[in-house]
């Protein structure tokens, strides 16, 4: 049985204070993590700077906040990668990122990020999705929203890049318990084997029951969210793990596969099926996830536009929510025009084209 590589996600855990990330690095080096993770964008890279009833949260862990305010406060300094990448590799640590836009992608390559981590939300982010694809580097991919064309599409294009690791993963923050459903992760296994890809776990709930069940399924990589001390609050806190917490998780994974090492023989005697823990299922997304996918990227209309206007990425972009035409059809609409005059800020809808 093999031993899960575990990366600790700092994401907006560092509270706009350089400080607190370094010392987010040490101690996530002190828990025995493989890994740090952070994440590379500006609110540019991900959304609109519109204030309507599409761009504001209703419910959840951010609600009544608007996307473009939401991802200012939890955005990381660019500048700060080289300091923290930099720290991990002495502390003996894997660092890598999340990119959400071409430009975060090429910022990267110049600091020799290792492994390209691609979100959920951005499965149907063709040009993301062919930048990262040019550095042939190892990517994990979280399936989360994505639904099986859109996690088709993106295997098609990473299919030549070093490896793929899946991660199961329920966009929900924080997620319920009773959400897990981890016979998930052996149905991932065996829908896109063809394509010998990992699977792993992205976790959101609270606790650390989660990771340790999903270390007897067999995943090869488990990722929790990652907090120096919960009294810093911020939009993550909620539901990551602290300093002693992120501690117990490590050493309980890997406690539970070398108690394993007697169900798992080197001829694999115990194969997934034999375990009966093989229920394919039509969909990993439940109504919850569906919902979830709000937070995805669809087709908006960037500024105001007049009937007739021709169509370009002058005046629509693929950004955040999920209220607009697939980004999987903008290449098809490039160059048609516009049926009405439409406010900038609105999502783009098949009956605004002609």
């Amino acid at each position: 049985m093999q031993t899960p590589f575990i990366i600790a996600e700092l994401s907006a855990n560092h509270n706009q204070s350089l400080e607190v990330a370094l010392k987010s690095v040490e101690a996530i080096a002190e828990t025995g993590a493989n890994a740090i993770k952070v994440q590379t964008y500006k609110p540019s890279c991900l959304t609109l700077p519109y204030k309507n009833e599409y761009f504001r949260i209703n419910d959840g862990l951010w609600k009544d906040s608007y996307l473009w305010e939401l991802y200012e406060d939890a955005q990381m300094p660019w500048e700060w990668h080289k300091e923290i990448f930099d720290l991990a590799h002495t502390l003996g640590l894997e660092s890598f990122s999340t990119p959400f836009s071409v430009e975060g992608v090429e910022f990267l390559e110049n600091l020799n990020c290792p492994i390209y981590k691609i979100a959920s939300f951005e499965v149907m982010h063709t040009p993301l999705l062919k930048a990262i694809a040019t550095t042939k580097k190892p990517v994990i991919l979280s399936l989360g929203i994505a639904n099986d064309d859109e996690i088709k599409h993106a295997l098609e294009i990473l299919k030549d890049n070093e490896s793929i690791t899946l991660l199961y993963c329920i966009s929900a923050y924080p997620a319920a318990l009773s959400d897990a459903k981890l016979t998930n992760i052996q149905a991932i296994k065996e829908q896109w084997k063809h394509y010998n890809v990992k699977v792993g776990l992205s976790d959101h709930t609270l606790g650390i029951s989660v990771p340790l069940m999903a270390t007897l399924c067999g995943v090869s990589v488990i990722e929790k969210h990652f907090i120096l001390d919960k009294n810093l609050g911020g939009v993550d806190s909620a539901f990551s793990l602290d300093v002693n917490e992120f501690s117990l998780m490590v050493n309980s994974v890997r406690e539970i596969c070398e108690l394993a090492k007697d169900f798992y023989d080197n001829d694999s005697r115990m194969r997934d099926k034999e375990r009966g823990l093989l229920p394919i299922i039509e969909s990993h997304i439940d109504s919850k996830e569906k919902k979830g996918r709000n937070f995805g990227r669809s087709l908006f209309v960037s500024k105001d536009v007049k009937a007739g206007e021709i169509i370009s990425l002058e005046n629509i972009a693929c950004v955040r929510p999920c209220f607009g035409m697939s980004p999987l059809k903008l290449d098809s609409i490039l160059g048609k025009t516009f049926s009405k005059d439409i406010k900038g800020g609105m999502p783009l809808l098949e009956s605004y084209i002609q």
